[in-house]
C-alpha cells in the first residue's frame, strides 16, 4: 500500500465524510420526520436520556449554543411535550429540564433503530475491521474533547 500524506487523507476525508454523513441521516431520520423532531432537538432529548434532569445553561454549553438559542430549542421540546422545565425553588433563576415519559419513549425508539442500522451496516465488515474502526473513532471523540476543554 502507497503512503497517504496527511493532506491526501484530509482529501479522502473530505470526499468520504459527506456521504456517511447523509446515507446514516437518511435512514435515522425517518422516524424524526415523523414526529418533527430536528437533530439538535433529538441531541438535546438523547443528552438529557443520558444525564438526566439538566441546568438550561449546561445544555447549551453541552450544544456550543447561547442560553438563548437553547430556549428556543427547549420551547419547540416542551410544546411537543417531550421536555419539562422545572425552577429551583431556592432560586427562579435555574431553569432545568428533564424528559416526560413521551420524550424518553421516542429517545429509546429512535435509539433501537439507530443500533439496528449500526448492526445491520456494520453486520457485512469483518469483526477485526469493526474493532479498529471503533478503536479510532474512539481516539477522534478523545482528540475532539480534549480540544474542546482546552477552548473552555
Amino acid at each position: 500500500m502507497t503512503p497517504l500524506s496527511l493532506s491526501e487523507f484530509a482529501d479522502k476525508m473530505q470526499e468520504i465524510m459527506p456521504v456517511i454523513f447523509r446515507e446514516f441521516a437518511s435512514r435515522h431520520s425517518s422516524e424524526l420526520f415523523k414526529v418533527k423532531v430536528t437533530l439538535p432537538q433529538f441531541l438535546v432529548l438523547n443528552f438529557l436520556n443520558v444525564s438526566g434532569e439538566t441546568k438550561m445553561k449546561d445544555l447549551a454549553q453541552f450544544m456550543h449554543v447561547t442560553t438563548a438559542a437553547m430556549t428556543g430549542i427547549v420551547d419547540r421540546l416542551v410544546r411537543d411535550s417531550y421536555v419539562q422545565r422545572t425552577y429551583d425553588p431556592e432560586d427562579r433563576r435555574i431553569i432545568k429540564i428533564r424528559l416526560t415519559p413521551k420524550g424518553s419513549e421516542l429517545v429509546k425508539k429512535i435509539n433501537q433503530q439507530r443500533r439496528q442500522m449500526i448492526i445491520r451496516i456494520f453486520g457485512k465488515m469483518p469483526e477485526a475491521d469493526r474493532r479498529n474502526y471503533l478503536r479510532i473513532l474512539t481516539q477522534v471523540k478523545d482528540v475532539l474533547n480534549k480540544e474542546s476543554s482546552a477552548t473552555k
